[in-house]
């Protein structure tokens, strides 16, 4: 039997055998991120300034043979190793020179030093491996331990140094791997079962072509470490089809985590099924879907703190456990069943979760975990790169979505606010100035602006007090604040850090503008092209694809999500459905261009959907490119001799704010052969537009009414003059394609199976231009045009097999 090597690194050893104690939302917050950058450079600082006698980022590693088939190599890089000479007695009492080693362990910190009076137990365990590491290497007898505090402020600092002995190293650190060793050999037994049952698995479904062609795409794309983008229609089992190949590759060796991203419950809930689908055949992977903290956490109101959350006291005395007996009892790992074991051990669900995810196969979730900067999980990112598989469905929410992540807002009110919070509270003197200097940096900004929407120059004096401001707020609340104080100065500080974090990324992709009104300003950094950014998300793993039912037009995609355009892969999946199955009509004689809008082409929407729906009894969706439109044509239609006559219909209308009940009773009324045909009412790009599936008689037509275009806004306004300067293709990039997509999300409510037949009807005249027809996806060459005199033919035709 061969010999297995895992190798691992000193810091995620210590940090996962040897965490303890409570879970402090203060303790792990960007301001620890930004401790580890900025003490990168006060380490080098250090290092610089300690002399001859230091050598500096010493790699060190040690092999331990646990038995013939597992060996544990953990490396790292010492911060210093100091050699120095001491005088000192010998064994006869005669004094010599002597050479003593100190390993130093250098940790950056914005704490006051005065609270810090001995190593955290996970910083000196650090340092303890790599005296371990030296002194097994160069043969010594005794070694010294040194933890060194820098003050990331002031560059104050603070050190603690001890004597130990190799031997007691060496106990220590046997019993360290061998607790390790535990998790390492579970890993291995669980990895050699899920590769022989992917071995022996096979695709669950009888193959279409389609999904042959995409199935392919999907693995040749992963073995060769690219990214692909995939236009696949509605009902190609695009789920499946990028599933199945990802999971193959796997046990080949190709990847070593799934990341199944989405944006919407629906999708993650699609994802759980198919892989159940696949375990239910036989495989054997653990799945893992990660719930936002909101949803997930026991408390009424998320505080994340041991004086709030008794679960987050001791929470990490208790994990370890916890997750031991989950990852060896369980494969399906969903919210309810991270809840059950949660509660079992009384520990935080959610982060509970999140560690449970690297011992996950896939992990289902949505976007931010992989892409945004602020929430992204830190257990697989922070600090290296790994064989990740990113499978990013709905891929067209992506782009707003990224750009979102990586914007940021500062506001006057958020200032003054946070400012009223702490007047006459017993807070440090400097906490108060730096704010009222912030606030003064925000008011000559407004003062240097004259208009509504205004791009700015250098808001670099903002940012200085900002950073002071963020310093000393951290300081304020590691030294304890208490609430409701407590609550709105961590909420102030978060927004100050993506703020700050946000400026820091800026470039030439990004447009720092302001917004002022009479009673507010604001400073947005905005992120208008995200590729970069999350293109070196993407190069954390080996591959990725993208894929949705509307990726038109794939360049447009490609540029606005990944920063390998050029070399990237497209691929294009027919539809599996019979053209003959679906009527894709658009009218010659309707507008919803803002200056045709009034009665008179409310009344003729109103005929159109009157017309469409009596060519046979059923269930359609009207979709509208607002609530106001959607509004105004629901009174002239409600008006109707039709509606009058009650002539069996029942009208659902979305709300602007819907709970998930509300939702759910919507959907509920689209009931295959009701006695009364439902018609619903609702708004493009909203949470009926995709991701819903109403199969067969459920749903069999959809009405769209209007081109989708985003309204005119500043923002929107920004983007085209931002493209239009880059590319020539403002209105297009800021407007077309992102309305286009709604456009394309709604029909694809219709046919969803095999056995589907529907109406497709769009009610605008600009989707008969050239400009808007090359936005069709290829099974729409057959559109044909309509009006209000021939549109009651057209249908009738259809229905009955006479077109």
């Amino acid at each position: 039997m061969s010999q297995k090597t895992v190798t691992v690194s000193v810091r995620r050893l210590v940090e996962f055998i040897l965490r303890s104690g409570d879970i402090d939302t203060v303790s792990g917050t960007f301001g620890e991120m930004d401790a580890m950058q900025q003490g990168g450079l006060m380490h080098r600082k250090l290092q610089k300034e300690a002399g001859p006698s230091y050598r500096a980022e010493v790699s060190l590693k040690h092999t331990t043979e646990m038995d013939e088939t597992l060996a544990i190599t953990v490396e790292g890089r010492a911060d210093g190793v100091i050699t120095e000479t001491e005088m000192a007695a010998d064994e006869s009492g005669e004094l010599e020179l002597k050479e003593v080693v100190t390993i130093d362990e250098i940790k950056g910190t914005y704490r006051n030093l005065r609270y810090i009076t001995e190593p955290v137990p996970a910083h000196l365990a650090q340092a303890k491996c790599y005296a371990f590491f030296y002194a097994e290497k160069e043969d010594l007898e005794e070694i010294q331990v040194q933890m060194t505090y820098v003050h990331l402020k002031t560059g104050k600092v603070q050190r603690f140094r001890e004597k130990m002995t190799r031997n007691e190293l060496e106990v220590w650190y046997t019993e360290l791997i061998d607790r390790f060793a535990v998790w390492v050999r579970h890993q291995i037994a669980w990895i050699k079962k899920r590769n022989l049952s992917i071995g022996a698995g096979s695709f669950p479904f009888e193959y279409r072509e389609s999904q042959k062609k995409l199935v392919s795409g999907v693995y040749q794309t992963i073995l060769r470490h690219r990214r692909l983008f995939v236009e696949a229609p509605t009902g190609t089992g695009k789920t499946i089809s990028a599933i199945y190949p990802a999971v193959q590759a796997m046990g080949n060796g190709l990847s070593e985590t799934i990341f199944y991203l989405t944006a919407r419950t629906i999708a993650r809930t699609v994802a759980e099924d198919t892989f159940g689908l696949l375990q239910d055949k036989g495989l054997a992977m653990k799945v893992i879907t990660l719930t936002a903290k909101e949803k997930i956490c026991v408390l009424d109101k998320v505080q994340c703190s041991p004086e709030y959350c008794p679960r987050a006291k001791g929470h990490y005395d208790r994990i370890n456990e916890a997750l031991y007996d989950l990852v060896t009892q369980e494969d399906r790992m969903t919210r309810e069943c991270i809840l059950a074991y949660a509660g079992k051990h009384q520990v935080c669900p959610f982060e509970f979760q999140l560690d449970a995810a690297l011992f996950a196969d896939a992990v289902i979730g949505d976007y931010n975990y992989v892409f945004d900067p602020n929430v992204a999980l830190k257990r697989f990112f922070s600090d290296r790169s790994g064989d990740y598989l990113f499978l990013i469905d709905e891929a067209h929410n992506l782009v707003d979505r990224a750009r979102e992540m990586y914007s940021a807002v500062m506001s006057m009110t958020e200032l003054t606010h946070a400012r009223h919070a702490v007047e006459d509270k017993a807070v440090d003197r400097r906490l108060v100035t730096y704010m009222d200097r912030s606030i003064l940096a925000m008011s000559a900004l407004r003062e240097s602006s004259d208009q509504s929407c205004q791009l700015m120059g250098n808001i670099g004096s903002l940012i200085v007090y900002l950073t002071k401001l963020s310093e000393q707020l951290e300081e304020t609340l590691k030294e304890g604040v208490t609430a409701p104080l407590r609550e709105v100065l961590m909420e102030f500080y978060f927004d100050i850090r993506r703020f700050i974090c946000a400026f820091d990324r800026s470039d030439d992709r990004y447009l720092i503008y302001a917004l002022r009104s009479e009673d507010s300003f604001e400073i947005k950094i905005f992120c208008v092209d995200p590729s970069k950014d999350l293109g070196e998300r993407l190069a954390k793993g080996c591959g990725a694809v993208f894929f949705s039912a509307t990726l038109l037009p794939v360049q447009y995609y490609k540029e606005m999500l990944s920063d390998t355009a050029a070399s990237d892969y497209d691929l294009y999946v027919d539809s599996p459905f019979a053209e003959e199955n679906r009527l894709l009509v658009a009218a010659t004689d309707v507008s919803s261009r803002y200056t045709r809008r009034g009665r008179k082409e409310y009344e003729r929407m109103a005929a159109y959907i009157r017309d469409i729906i009596r060519g046979k009894h059923g269930n359609y969706m009207v979709f509208f490119p607002s609530y106001q439109l959607m509004k105004d044509v629901f009174e002239v239609f409600t008006e109707m001799e039709l509606m009058k006559a009650g002539h069996g219909l029942q009208l659902v209308v979305q709300e602007s704010e819907m709970s998930e009940d509300a939702r759910q009773k919507f959907l509920d009324a689209f009931q295959a052969d009701a006695a009364d045909a439902v018609i619903g009412f609702c708004v493009m790009g909203g949470i009926f537009s995709e991701g819903i599936d109403l199969k067969e008689d459920r749903l069999i037509g959809v009405i769209i009414i209007g081109t989708g275009l985003p309204q005119v806004g500043e923002e929107r306004e920004l983007l085209s003059r931002y493209f239009n300067e880059k590319s020539g293709r403002g209105f297009e990039y800021a407007y077309l394609y992102p309305g286009m997509n709604k456009v394309l999300q709604a029909a694809g409510r219709v046919i969803r199976t095999e056995k589907d037949r529907g109406v497709i009807a769009l009610l605008d005249e600009r989707f008969n231009y050239s400009q808007y027809r090359k936005l069709f996806p290829r099974e729409w060459y057959n559109c044909s045009k309509t009006s209000l005199n021939t549109i009651v033919q057209q249908v009738e035709d259809f229905w009955t097999d006479k077109a």
